[in-house]
């Protein structure tokens, strides 16, 4: 698409995995959009509904309410046949049916990598970073993080109670197939004794179970391992730490309770602040850009740019955490 082209009516679409502070996102892109002289319109169930053509006006009314909701009001999908470039050249046909200059995508890298796709067939785009994992690797944020990690704190302190109540170890899975954020983050919140993350690599007895006897000859009498869903096994796990302590140990895999539940006040103004700044690139005439947070500002990279980057854990955390868990 040409630089400076009108754009009159946006669509907005969820996308991957829903994350609290979507309907929040999904709030801010359409009445911001309506400020900014766009008209709205809703794609239902992400990229799927773009090419059945499940789309429909949105106005401020529409969006009333939905700020304390969790999961997405648009609901979500993935789409196989958007892999294609049959299915590509489908879902632009489509969006030009509907009168479509352009879409802002609420997702994570694989929604945005589907929109750059788009982008190449003439159909501009804007990504906002919504996904609880926090893997995203252009921005310091992303949209669910915080309230995933609230969950998982809240989940793991009831955890405890019955924990020390037995005398018991237990093993946490939390979501994080390729990257290790939620659990380094609510290993520090929680006073983990170990923490297993996909970016590290970990030696069974002197990672898990080393801490946990050196623990006990301290005078501990209960014991939280927290592990990322991409070391995966945690019930193999408790089952290994119990054979070689004698400790009572048992596997807990939060699962998909970590993406549900009304977000959090930090996610629900992340989203309010990065959707916004997703029409008011639209109104500059900026497209195929992601909305970032970095040094504390919502800004913006190309996608070309955000999508070359590689995000890393934070080293002084992970030492933070060894530190604290002796």
């Amino acid at each position: 698409m040409e630089e400076n082209k009108i754009i009159r009516t946006i669509g907005v679409l969820t996308s991957g995995g829903d994350a609290p502070g979507m309907n929040a996102a999904i709030r801010a892109v359409v009445r911001s959009g309506i400020y900014n002289g766009f008209k709205v319109k809703g794609i239902r169930k992400g990229y799927v509904g773009l090419l059945n053509g499940e789309i429909e006006d949105m106005t401020a009314r529409s969006v009333s309410d939905i700020i304390n909701r969790g999961g997405t009001i648009l609901q979500t999908g993935r789409s196989k046949e958007l892999m294609t470039i049959e299915g590509q050249q489908k879902a632009v046909n489509m969006a030009h049916v509907f009168g479509l200059d352009a879409l802002v995508i609420l997702g994570g890298d694989g929604s945005f990598r589907g929109a750059h796709d788009l982008s190449k067939l003439g159909m501009p785009f804007i990504g906002v970073p919504c996904t609880i994992d926090n893997d995203i690797d252009s921005t310091e944020y992303t949209i669910g993080f915080d309230t995933c990690c609230n969950t998982v704190q809240d989940a793991i302190d009831k955890i405890r109670d019955t924990a020390y109540s037995h005398e018991r170890c237990s093993v946490v899975e939390v979501m994080g197939r390729n990257a290790g954020h939620i659990a380094l983050n609510v290993s520090v919140a929680c006073g983990a004794e170990a923490v297993i993350l996909p970016e590290k690599p970990f030696d069974f007895n002197t990672d898990i179970i080393k801490p946990i006897i050196e623990g006990r000859n301290r005078g501990k009498q209960h014991y939280i391992i927290i592990l990322a869903e991409g070391i995966g096994g945690a019930v193999e796990i408790a089952k290994r730490i119990e054979e070689m302590t004698g400790i009572s140990t048992r596997a807990t895999i939060l699962g998909y309770i970590q993406r549900g539940g009304s977000p959090t006040p930090r996610d629900r103004v992340m989203a309010s602040l990065m959707g916004t700044k997703a029409t008011q690139l639209l109104k500059e005439g900026k497209y195929n850009r992601l909305v970032v947070r970095r040094n504390n500002q919502i800004t913006d990279v190309s996608v070309e740019e955000g999508m070359a980057m590689k995000k890393s854990l934070d080293e002084y955390m992970y030492e933070v955490n060894n530190i604290l868990s002796l």
